[in-house]
């Protein structure tokens, strides 16, 4: 069983979403806009579940910045101090900042199921683009459920690319000893879904909390819950 973490197991995904919203934003006042083309902030529900939930963080700012016709350089240069990398610095910061002002929490069900299923025997990877994921894990202390972890330090170690693409999930099946075909994945992301369907795993669950169940499903997934205590019934 291959999880994700953020959205799926913790509380965290809207997190994230805040976080890119704070970093977002400014660079969006900035943008040259048409005239009467009135200002648009970064919405951390749609906007975040279609172009960043699941990526890479350079991935996700360049797709939603992308999204709105802006383009920015990949590092500052002298003509140019605004860059996706300080983008990506600043909602670090800020990730980091609201993690610790507001806690961590997994999700009952979801620690419920865990529960069931290393009981059953069955082996157990979190699969995150998250450069956090360590210590998110070891706050909503459930790291020493998992057998393996494949995150975004992983993925920069061995060059990994990011979601939809599904280098992180066939890494952690590989750390598992398991063929694609005989283990599950679990994604609240359309881009985790994908990448779960495009690395040939035998079943993917998708996780939308109420939102985005017909996305998940057109992405592939087999079978989509609210709530991974669905499993348990």
């Amino acid at each position: 069983m291959l999880f994700d973490l953020d959205g799926v197991l913790t509380d965290t995904a809207r997190l994230h979403a805040e976080a890119w919203r704070r970093a977002f934003d400014p660079v969006l006042k900035r943008a040259p806009r048409r005239a009467r083309e009135p200002y648009r902030p970064f919405d951390p529900d749609q906007d975040y579940a279609r172009y960043v939930d699941g990526r890479d963080r350079m991935d996700g700012a360049r797709s939603f910045l992308a999204s709105r016709d802006i383009r920015l350089p990949e590092v500052a240069s002298p003509q140019r101090d605004e860059s996706l990398a300080a983008v990506v610095r600043a909602k670090d910061a800020d990730y980091l900042r609201l993690l610790g002002e507001r806690g961590i929490v997994p999700f009952p069900g979801a620690v419920r199921w865990l529960e069931t299923l290393a009981r059953d025997g069955l082996r157990l990877a979190v699969v995150s683009a998250s450069h956090h994921a360590r210590e998110v894990l070891e706050a909503a202390r459930i790291a020493s459920r998992f057998d393996v972890r494949v995150d975004g330090v992983v993925a920069d170690a061995l060059g990994l690319a990011g979601k939809p693409e599904p280098d992180l999930f066939l890494e952690a099946a590989r750390r598992l000893g398991v063929m694609p075909g005989r283990a599950v994945v679990v994604e609240d992301a359309v881009a985790g879904v994908a990448a779960g369907r495009r690395g040939g795993f035998g079943f993917v669950i998708g996780v939308s909390r109420g939102r985005d169940a017909a996305r998940l499903r057109d992405a592939g997934a087999d079978l989509v819950v609210d709530d991974l205590g669905e499993m348990l019934r």
